[in-house]
């Protein structure tokens, strides 16, 4: 039933406006000349987007048409001229209630739906992973705890780059952030030096990153691509240089882009190896036999002077 009123309500503003604003519209990303809300992959987006089109709207419009006629009609029949002998009375009872009690009604119902859209942004499902976004002044910095996948950063892309690929110019990342399509990724933003935003209106998702603070969202996208968003608070003068840029893959080329982000672990040496397989690769040193003279080691805070020389043994034991 949403989805059949979505549609109509898309259907009905393609024919008011021109089919030709809306044939062309991008996924993820501004499309041109185009009008109302961008396409939602998530169900908030899609809730969000039903609540605009379906329940504020048609209100918004009816009151604006509703006060633009009473207007009218005060303009043009209680004016001086129609109503030389203007009227003695100043009150009406029944009148005041009901203009009272209507703007309550519609507030109630707007709240209804309000309360619910609210909650479900604050319902989270249990999620699949968790992404730690941290605004720096002007980049954005990302961290995998799940998967053990240091911060990396993720800086604008630029013009002449981003030409070359085909990618948009400020919104398009040397980093993007990347996801499985499909599963409920949780997004922990925070702030390392001022208060910024992370925002990616296919989503429907705008939230603080706040320094000292850590908050959260959660979005879960249904179908692949490529999704563009920025950062939504004034944080400084390249402000509009921290753009964010996620990308929606497969379970399998996700998996595939973990183990290609993983750091290596550290080699083993051969001595560690040795040890491990508990056969020793190199002889163990001697102990000194009693009375025998050792080296005296260089001096470690200048490493070039030389080592002053040993006694012979035979004299040391010579020696009374």
């Amino acid at each position: 039933m949403r989805a059949l009123a979505a549609g109509i309500a898309t259907g009905a503003l393609t024919a008011f406006w021109g089919a030709a604003a809306m044939a062309d519209e991008l996924i993820g990303q501004p499309t041109d000349k185009a009008i109302g809300m961008v396409a939602g992959v998530t169900p908030l987006k899609k809730d969000a987007i039903f609540f605009h089109n379906m329940i504020l709207l048609p209100i918004i419009t009816l009151i604006t048409v509703f006060v633009a006629v009473l207007l009218l009609i005060c303009i043009f029949r209680f004016n001086k001229k129609a109503n030389p002998v203007p009227a003695k009375w100043s009150h009406n009872t029944p009148l005041e209630i009901v203009w009272t009690l209507v703007p309550v009604l519609i507030l109630v119902v707007i709240a209804v739906f309000s309360f619910r859209l609210l909650f479900e942004y604050h319902d989270m499902p249990k999620p699949y992973m968790t992404v730690k976004a941290t605004g720096y002044q002007w980049y954005w910095g990302y961290e995998y705890p799940d998967q053990k996948i240091p911060e990396f950063v993720s800086n604008i892309l630029p013009e002449d780059k981003a030409k070359a690929a085909g990618v948009p110019y400020k919104l398009a990342t040397t980093a993007p952030l990347v996801v499985p399509v499909n599963q409920t990724v949780q997004i922990l933003t925070t702030g390392a030096d001022v208060i910024h935003a992370w925002a990616v209106p296919s989503f429907g998702v705008i939230m603080d990153a706040v320094p000292g603070r850590v908050n959260s969202t959660w979005f879960k996208v249904d179908r692949i691509g490529t999704y563009y968003g920025s950062c939504r608070e004034l944080c400084g003068v390249d402000h509009a240089f921290m753009p964010i840029e996620v990308k929606v893959v497969s379970q399998a080329d996700f998996d595939a882009w973990v183990a290609a982000k993983k750091p290596a672990a550290p080699a083993a040496t051969p001595t560690a190896n040795a040890a491990a397989a508990g056969a020793p690769n190199t002889p163990a040193a001697a102990a000194p036999a009693p009375g025998a003279a050792t080296a005296v080691p260089a001096n470690q805070n200048n490493p070039a002077a030389p080592a002053p020389a040993s006694k012979p043994a035979a004299a040391a034991a010579a020696k009374p």
